[in-house]
């Protein structure tokens, strides 16, 4: 279980981490051809996403693997995972049926993810 945990905690990692480093830094402009809600929202709020997404994924690996606060590491997986339900609450809304597949399954790896750190499998054990 410790390994698929670790598979979920990295590949969570890589894709909020890849795309909170895009909301965060590429301009708005350059985002809205891929992206098509950062038109419809301040460009603060695409910021402030972009900046969850990117310390979430960090907070993934870097107490896990640092042995440091090792509790922050669940913490940041159901962080995200609150994200995702955002994510799909704003989709749904909007009647993006076909933004929902991603925000469902990478909020499900995040709520197994914290799940499995915080009683199947915790860190520092």
């Amino acid at each position: 279980m410790n390994i698929a945990l670790w598979i979920i905690q990295v590949l969570l990692a890589a894709t909020f981490i890849l795309a909170g480093v895009l909301k965060s830094l590429r301009p708005i402009d350059s985002l809205a051809p891929r992206i098509d809600w950062v038109n419809a929202v301040p460009a603060w709020l695409v910021r402030f996403i972009g900046v969850a997404e990117l310390l979430g994924g960090i907070g993934l690996l870097v107490p896990a693997l640092s042995g440091i606060d090792p509790w922050l590491t669940p913490l940041a997986a159901a962080a995200l995972a609150l994200v995702m339900l955002f994510a799909l609450i704003f989709h749904v809304v909007r009647g993006e049926v076909n933004r929902l597949a991603s925000s469902v399954i990478l909020g499900i790896l995040a709520v197994f993810a914290a799940y499995g750190r915080f009683v199947l499998v915790p860190l520092g054990t």
